[in-house]
């Protein structure tokens, strides 16, 4: 099953539209973050942060155009798991620009690296460029306070964990903007540490959500039980599901593993029934059916072969 289903095709188009918005607005945040970036350390990072926040805007949209196509003979199932590789490299991306940082700022912290924030010269006058840094970095907060809480309901009704991963960048975004603000600051109150320790923070907050995003990636796509949006633990409906199920089929051995956004399930030893309908069988709301792409049905033997 590839095919987007009817539930959540205004969500989709809303995703989509979000999603160009993110990167048109990132594009331009990486740029004037990038004229006066300077020497400062904390910059850097939050330029570094802005850039990332490109990968899983990106990467949503290439996953989406695949999801729709139809299988093919050297992909028969489909191309419904081409959002969780599009998470992956979301998550792994994260994790690795954030380990970089985290490696960077601390060798400047160690050495006592002390960074100059100099004068500019706009308008005929001579200004300190920190105060332009300044100015950036709250450009930099506004579009992303603004597209990641445009971004969460969509992403809870989708069940998308690649655009909630997007909704948590921005969430980092503004985070890092005013983090870096107060390191720029504070090297001007002479605090020479303000800005590497402020790029710390930040790194760290950066793996922090990479690790966790990584996680539940890995196991999505090692066939684990469906996993929450940000956590990873059982999601809600996947254990409702199985529960439903278990009721249902006592003799039964139910398993379930997520692909894309849906949940496929699998009973052993189990007689189907007169009816198996996918309506009939899903516990939640009927708005969230669609979650519930397959129920199948296998012999004993086909469940002890598959273990």
């Amino acid at each position: 099953m590839t095919h987007i289903p009817d539930q959540i095709k205004s969500d989709i188009r809303t995703a989509k539209r979000l999603e160009y918005w993110t990167i048109g607005w990132q594009a331009s945040i990486i740029v004037v973050m990038f004229l006066v970036m300077g020497a400062s350390q904390a910059m850097k990072s939050a330029w570094a942060e802005d850039l990332l926040g490109l990968a899983p805007a990106t990467v949503f949209l290439i996953a989406l155009h695949f999801e729709k196509k139809a299988p093919t003979r050297q992909f028969p199932y489909g191309f419904s798991r081409a959002n969780s590789i599009a998470f992956l490299v979301s998550a792994t991306t994260l994790m690795l620009m954030g380990a970089y940082l985290i490696y960077d700022s601390s060798t400047k912290l160690i050495q006592q690296e002390h960074p100059t924030i100099g004068p500019v010269h706009l308008f005929g006058k001579d200004i300190w460029l920190g105060w332009a840094m300044v100015a950036a970095l709250i450009y930099s907060v506004v579009p992303p306070i603004i597209l990641g809480r445009l971004k969460q309901p969509v992403a809870k009704r989708m069940h998308d964990k690649v655009l909630h991963t997007d909704a948590l960048m921005q969430k980092a975004d503004w985070m890092t903007g005013l983090a870096a603000a107060a390191g720029v600051i504070g090297v001007g109150f002479g605090l020479w540490w303000a800005d590497s320790l402020a790029a710390l923070v930040i790194a760290v907050d950066i793996v922090r959500d990479g690790w966790n995003a990584f996680r539940i990636a890995l196991a999505e796509l090692a066939d684990g039980a469906p996993r929450a949006l940000d956590t990873n633990e059982i999601a809600d409906d996947a254990s409702a599901l199985k529960q439903r199920l278990e009721e249902q089929f006592p003799e039964g051995h139910v398993r379930m593993r997520e692909s894309g956004r849906l949940i496929m399930a699998e009973i052993a030893d189990a007689k189907p029934g007169n009816d198996v309908s996918l309506e009939r069988l899903w516990p939640g709301d009927r708005k969230t059916r669609w979650r519930l792409g397959a129920v199948s049905f296998l012999p004993e033997r086909a469940r002890n072969n598959s273990q």
